[in-house]
């Protein structure tokens, strides 16, 4: 099809910006050099209007169709790479020792660059574009930050799409689901309470390690327990510290963290409760105290109905190879975006790729074409111009 192959003619130029993006990362909310290359390079391309600094280091593009039109779209990137030391031994591989794109956000930005040129270049759609590149999807909530600094509103937008790259899935393979696609992702922090003293002596003590361990136990029958055996829930302890680093002393604090995952709001609900309730009794029935701090992260990403659909259409029109994805634990911070406004979260085919966040992972540039061509369809699609 005619865009695939233009993509197909930008693919050095859009490697070469990935490949630099990949050498380069940038953490959470530091994403300065990234941000500052993708606005240089929106301007250079001709867009109406660019922007930085919305939620902190995001960038802002717009682009007018060649005739006006009743709707704003949006399209939006990640930037931030994650806080781990590579190992590909690649040439472009990064040059910041534990920092690498481990999660393709380099090609995700790359081919949302590649398809503002193009959409620049022919404006051959009756309406607005909006590009959106976002800093801090890792756990820093970049998408929730430029809401919040007005995206939505100030640029009138009135859908908004993503695409994420999917290891394991067929260059120019796309996956979707409509609904609930990827699970809210909460996290816990308990801090147990008890009465220190030495290993030798412990009727003299309230152990902490031993409630710790007890409270452990109790969260994973959460899930067996408690949780719907029809609906998705995953209960985690991550973290293990206390307030000592002697082997021979009961330490005084103990602090546990996690995360829950739900398909469910009433899930997501439960768990909440019953964590708190299970750690507070379980320490109390050993003579301590539990004090839980839990705190709602990521939002439930949910795919509208119709933007769905528009998404599915443009991927059928791209390579005509399409497949209906289940439900995913992970959590992504696009859900914000899709809170704001109905939209559709997409994910092309990576290849035979390592996971996803593994030192070992790389984003495969043959995918660009496809995930820019898809950007491009959707547009044209949902803002046609008449003859």
């Amino acid at each position: 099809m005619p865009i695939k192959n233009r993509f197909n003619e930008l693919l050095p130029e859009m490697t070469a910006w990935r490949r630099d993006f990949h050498a380069n990362p940038e953490l959470l909310y530091d994403t300065h050099r990234t941000a500052g290359i993708v606005a240089q390079k929106l301007r250079e391309f001709g867009c109406d209007e660019v922007v930085e600094g919305i939620g902190r280091t995001g960038v802002v593009g717009v682009i007018k169709g060649r005739t006006s039109g009743p709707r704003t779209v949006g399209l939006r990137a990640d930037m931030d790479a994650l806080p781990i030391r590579e190992a590909t031994g690649l040439a472009h591989a990064s040059k910041i020792d534990g920092l690498m794109h481990a999660c393709g956000h380099d090609g995700h930005t790359a081919m949302l660059l590649g398809a503002a040129k193009y959409l620049a270049e022919t404006r051959n759609f009756a309406g607005t574009v909006v590009v959106i590149f976002q800093p801090a999807e890792e756990g820093g909530a970049g998408a929730l930050a430029m809401c919040k600094d007005g995206l939505m509103d100030r640029w009138k937008i009135d859908e908004v799409y993503a695409l994420h790259n999917g290891p394991k899935m067929r260059i120019g393979q796309f996956g979707i689901r409509q609904g609930p696609l990827l699970a809210a992702g909460d996290v816990f922090d308990i801090q147990i309470r008890g009465f220190g003293g030495h290993a030798a002596q412990p009727h003299r003590s309230v152990d902490t390690m031993l409630v710790a361990a007890m409270i452990i136990v109790g969260l994973q029958a959460i899930v067996s327990r408690n949780s719907d055996p029809n609906h998705a829930l995953v209960v985690s302890v991550t973290q293990l510290t206390s307030d000592s680093d002697a082997v021979n002393v009961i330490p005084e604090t103990v602090t546990l963290q996690g995360t829950a995952r739900a398909l469910d709001r009433h899930e997501q609900d439960m768990a909440e409760a019953r964590i708190k309730e299970t750690a507070v009794g379980i320490a109390a029935a050993y003579g301590a105290t539990a004090e839980v701090v839990y705190t709602r992260k990521y939002p439930l990403l949910e795919n509208s109905a119709e933007q769905t659909e528009a998404a599915i259409e443009a991927a059928l029109e791209v390579s005509g190879d399409f497949v209906e994805q289940g439900p995913s634990m992970g959590s992504e911070d696009f859900a914000f975006m899709l809170q704001e406004r109905p939209g559709a979260f997409m994910r092309v085919g990576n290849g035979d790729s390592a996971p996803l966040h593994n030192p070992a992972y790389e984003f495969n540039d043959e995918a660009m074409p496809f995930g820019s061509s898809w950007f491009v369809r959707v547009i044209e699609n949902r803002m046609p111009i008449e003859p």
